[in-house]
């Protein structure tokens, strides 16, 4: 534990008997956050969100997202209300099976715990939202070291519990009001055990943004390479990548992973088919069907996604044409059957019409029919008397 004056680190252990399971996708989450906030040169703090379930005492910290900070009416760090809510929602509304919920948040901290930057995020939250939330610490200073420390995560999670002062921290006695001993407490965080839990579509991702890396890594000599052009070359490009917005670069990130993603699926199909020349040429290896099954489907999906009369481009173009095509004769649709609604609802008005009309008519001929009746009965009457 830290005896710095700022550090806000409980002098006792943790007694809650919470435990964390701790998910990839967060630290996923964190690193592009941290990376893309200083390739930007942006201010302020770094903050996120957490969201997960809390099961008796186990917490799991499955998604998160970053979080947007203004400045309070008294100069402290603030989520605005409003969009932190709607966010929350958002995510509520996307991840419903297994429901998640907001368990905590984050920010970058030293690695002598929380400092007295993070109360106000953290009592917010406490507020207004969570008030058992926990709060994730990540050690930058940490990160360098972190493959010789044997492998240890830079981060901390802490619980944050009511802990009166001291006598020598308050510089006052013990009061005896209730009211006077609670303005007393203060907010100090407890260190909680964690343990880190992977799904099979967390490996799947992690999988392929090891590779992603990997691919980069390979790609650095080229990069190198661009560094001897000449200047006036690379102040052009330089320029060049200054016009473009944050939005672009995360498309061009975007497009570059899914174009190592195409390389390595290209890689691994011309290992299925130097498997399948091998095994076809020379009789004496045994066959292995399972795999052969594999392959086979594998071919016919590739089918499906690429037409043999058709470039790849003019199949994705294709595609997309007949997506335009199906979205119009559904809204077509949608208008005839309207009309043949509207179309109902006006026969029916004029059958109803129609009806009236008959039954109002027929009722004055009758009435008619009566009147003469009446009329001719009198003027026999009269003769005869």
């Amino acid at each position: 534990m830290s005896d710095l004056p700022d550090s806000l680190l409980s002098q006792k252990t943790s007694d809650s008997g919470l435990h964390i399971q701790l998910h990839p996708l967060i630290l996923l989450t964190i690193s592009d956050h941290i990376t893309r906030h200083a390739a930007r040169s942006q201010q302020g703090p770094i903050i996120g969100a957490l969201l997960g379930q809390q099961n008796g005492r186990d917490i799991t910290l499955e998604h998160g997202f970053e979080c947007l900070v203004t400045e309070g009416s008294n100069g402290e760090a603030q989520i605005p209300h409003d969009w932190f809510v709607e966010r929350v929602k958002q995510f509520k509304d996307v991840h419903k099976a297994p429901p998640l919920d907001l368990v905590g948040w984050w920010s970058t901290a030293p690695p002598t715990g929380p400092n007295a930057a993070h109360l106000s995020i953290h009592r917010q939250i406490l507020q207004n939202y969570n008030e058992s939330a926990v709060f994730l610490a990540f050690h930058p200073s940490q990160v360098q070291g972190a493959s010789s420390n044997g492998g240890k995560l830079p981060l901390t999670i802490y619980e944050s519990v009511y802990e009166g002062e001291t006598a020598a921290e308050s510089g006052k006695t013990m009061q005896i009001d209730g009211e006077e001993q609670q303005q007393s407490l203060t907010i100090r965080f407890r260190e909680l055990p964690y343990s880190v839990e992977t799904g099979e579509a967390e490996m799947i991702g992690i999988d392929s943004v090891a590779r992603t890396a990997r691919n980069a890594a390979v790609d650095a000599p080229a990069s190198r390479s661009l560094s001897k052009q000449p200047k006036d070359t690379k102040e052009k490009q330089s320029a060049e990548s200054a016009l473009l917005s944050p939005e672009e670069e995360e498309l061009i990130t975007s497009l570059t992973t899914r174009l190592n993603a195409i390389r390595t699926l290209e890689s691994r199909i011309s290992l299925i088919k130097s498997y399948v020349t091998s095994i076809s040429t020379s009789s004496p290896i045994p066959l292995s069907h399972p795999i052969l099954r594999n392959i086979n489907a594998l071919i016919s999906h590739l089918s499906l996604l690429t037409p043999q009369e058709h470039s790849a481009f003019t199949a994705e173009t294709l595609a997309q044409t007949n997506d335009v095509h199906l979205v119009a004769l559904l809204g077509q649709l949608g208008q005839s059957i309207s009309a043949m609604r509207e179309l109902g609802k006006r026969t029916a008005i004029m059958n109803n019409m129609r009806r009236s009309m008959v039954s109002s008519r027929k009722a004055q001929l009758t009435m008619q029919g009566r009147f003469g009746e009446e009329f001719f009965s009198g003027r026999d009457g009269v003769a005869h008397g």
